[in-house]
């Protein structure tokens, strides 16, 4: 492995904490309101970040170009997010905060994320409230009218804005009405059912993107001035997770092939209340909410193999074991720490249901003290969701719950701009890796996603573009554009022209399995090298005997997954390599070698404490580490607890 000499700028302003974002948006330079016309930005990816940036973009008057594989902008996936918002309002008055939100951020990310960026993450929460309802996103309310909050799993004040079980759509359609009021008034140009094979780069600049028609097959190039990517986390590398199935890796990766650094791909995140797998077929699964912890208890029987309905195991027999394990937090325990705690249970043959993989998560205790009005009103449409897919009412028998990758705290790296280190590149919301380090707390996504989309990346933006002003977007008949065209159209045509045996979902699935039964909810060194071994003759199995129907000239969904899932077989390969090469527990990423007398999480602040950014040299070729040191000057690091 070769470290390299390149030195990571996150271009982190001078000065106090506090004062840091303020100070450097009065240092950046600007484009005055009558230039910005003259300026050509595209956005990939039309969810929180890509929809609120695409919009604030448009309102501030810059062109902008947006492209979704989606046929409309409001399919984007962050519509499917549940439970809430953070933000450090403090309207409970319950010793919330800036610094505290900020601080349980950084401890909840297990002292693996920037603390200037997590700062400034936690003061423009304030401003997204507002900003959403303003827009009219219907949050919840009290009795009297103001904003209603809850809990949320690692902190212990009342911070989560929500829209009962509803928050990411109705935030999401927040963004896109205000994105369709750019579009009609002709700031945006809207590329639907177009997804964006490649990234062009010319004399070292982000010069524009190829796409792909996904109705005709067409492939076009788009220039611009800066290009924007805001498409959504890595989660289905692992086939089943809790993502839409369309949700890919592909804009970042090809980014990545074309020199942008991948940082910290190992930090994905498990979600401890999933609906359990019922058989080996499935193709995805289904998240209930963490908002659900607020009012659930989570336990399983004392005895092993107890095969009694849970109404018949009486309290006295059953273990509640966050609540005994984590006296102080209970029920919400950070994510990892839930998932990890679960996952000891099943184990240990105290998992129940069919198939013996879950937890239950019980409300009668909730609906005994509250009523079943008021548990209906918090959660109705989760309720509903659960009993359509289980047959299962919640209301008279527990929820069984199990862990399931969700949340992928990696991708490209950025510096305080956003912006990667390709310049003119910009990366924001899940795509990127900056503010969640090892582990994200909950109903910190959609916090994150219109932070970066509504307030960060306006306000940083023209740094970059004033210097340019004046010079041309690169045409897209120049060479540099031709050439990727050629590379794109090559890798399309080749993927039809295999004409193999196996499905694309076949290789899907078998890199699944590599992927969680090495390198899931436990890792070890073994288990490791066993995947580095395993994905590389997968991958040249696929590209010589997967199967891809249909042909390139019309709606194809074959030819879109098999694009995808070569992306996914490449990507494997770095995300285990990095898994590997850090020889430490945080987060999400638990290494069995590295954990406490009590199997918890064991950091190695020593020799860890830094962002792995990943340089690509070529497919199936080690890649280049580069180390960003991250320094604690307000949070200092120290073993996590929640007892």
């Amino acid at each position: 492995m070769s470290t390299g000499t390149v030195v990571l700028d996150a271009h982190i302003p001078a000065g106090p904490i506090e004062e840091k974002w303020d100070q450097h948006r009065f240092d950046v330079k600007l484009v005055n309101p009558a230039n910005k016309r003259r300026f050509e930005v595209i956005v990939v990816g039309t969810g929180l970040a890509g929809a609120a940036a695409a919009a604030s973009l448009g309102e501030l008057g810059y062109r902008v170009k947006s492209f979704c594989f989606q046929d409309s902008p409001r399919r984007a996936h962050s519509i499917a997010a549940q439970g809430g918002i953070n933000a450090a309002k403090n309207y409970k008055n319950d010793g919330d905060s800036v610094f505290r939100l900020f601080y349980d951020t950084v401890k909840g990310g297990d002292y693996r994320s920037r603390e200037a960026n997590v700062y400034r993450l936690a003061q423009l929460s304030l401003n997204i409230i507002d900003q959403c309802v303003a827009q009219g996103v219907p949050f919840a309310r009290e009795y009297g009218g103001l904003l209603d909050t809850r809990s949320f799993g690692g902190a212990q004040v009342s911070r989560t804005f929500y829209a009962r079980g509803q928050t990411g759509q109705q935030l999401l359609l927040g963004a896109y009405q205000a994105l369709a009021r750019q579009i009609h008034l002709g700031t945006v140009e809207m590329h639907p059912r177009t997804e964006m094979l490649d990234v062009v780069v010319k004399d070292g600049r982000a010069a524009g993107i190829v796409v792909r028609d996904l109705t005709t097959g067409e492939i076009t190039s788009h220039s611009a001035h800066a290009v924007v990517l805001a498409t959504g986390g890595y989660g289905n590398v692992f086939f089943l997770s809790t993502n839409a199935k369309g949700c890919n890796v592909t804009a970042a990766w090809r980014a990545h092939r074309r020199g942008a650094l991948f940082a910290n791909p190992c930090f994905t995140q498990i979600h401890p209340t999933c609906i359990p797998a019922s058989d080996e077929f499935q193709s995805k699964l289904t998240l209930m909410s963490e908002s659900l912890r607020n009012d659930g208890r989570i336990w399983v029987p004392q005895e092993f193999g107890d095969g009694r309905s849970p109404d018949q195991i009486p309290e006295g027999e059953r273990d509640y074991f966050l609540e005994r394990r984590y006296p102080a937090f209970g029920n919400l325990v950070p994510r990892d720490v839930a998932s990890r705690a679960a996952k000891r249970e099943v184990d240990a043959e105290r998992g129940v249901g069919p198939l013996k993989n879950g937890v239950y998560l019980d409300f009668s205790g909730a609906i005994a003290r509250l009523g079943a009005d008021v548990i209906e009103e918090r959660y109705g449409n989760l309720f509903q969701m659960y009993e359509r897919i289980t047959g299962e009412d919640p209301f008279a028998v527990p929820m069984r719950i199990y862990p399931a990758v969700h949340y992928t705290m990696g991708g490209l790296w950025v510096d305080y701009n956003l912006m990667t280190n390709v310049p003119g590149l910009y990366c924001l919301g899940e795509a990127n890796f900056s503010d969640h380090g090892a582990n994200r707390l909950g109903a910190s996504a959609l916090m994150q996603g219109l932070a970066d989309g509504y307030f960060v990346l306006p306000a940083t933006i023209s740094d970059y573009l004033a210097p340019l002003l004046g010079e041309p977007v690169v045409p897209t008949d120049d060479p540099a554009f031709q050439e990727v065209e050629r590379d794109v159209d090559d890798r399309v045509r080749g993927l039809l022209g295999v004409n193999g045996s196996r499905t694309v979902d076949w290789f899907h699935r078998e890199l699944g399995k590599i992927m969680w039964d090495n390198c899931g909810m436990a890792r070890t060194r073994e288990s490791l090298e066993k995947a580095l071994s395993e994905i590389p003759p997968l991958r040249e199995e696929f590209h010589r005997d997967v199967r891809v129907l249909g042909e390139n000239e019309t709606l194809n969904q074959s030819l879109e997954k098999a694009g995808r899932v070569a992306d996914f077989l490449e990507f494997g390969e770095l995300l285990c390599y990095d898994a590997l090469q850090r020889e430490e527990s945080c987060g999400g990423h638990f290494r069995v070698e590295h954990q406490t007398e009590d199997g918890e999480a064991l950091r190695d602040d020593d020799n860890f404490s830094h962002v792995s950014a990943w340089k690509f040299q070529g497919v199936g070729q080690t890649e280049t580490l580069h180390k960003e040191p991250l320094e604690f000057e307000y949070v200092h690091p120290s073993q996590r607890s929640y007892k």
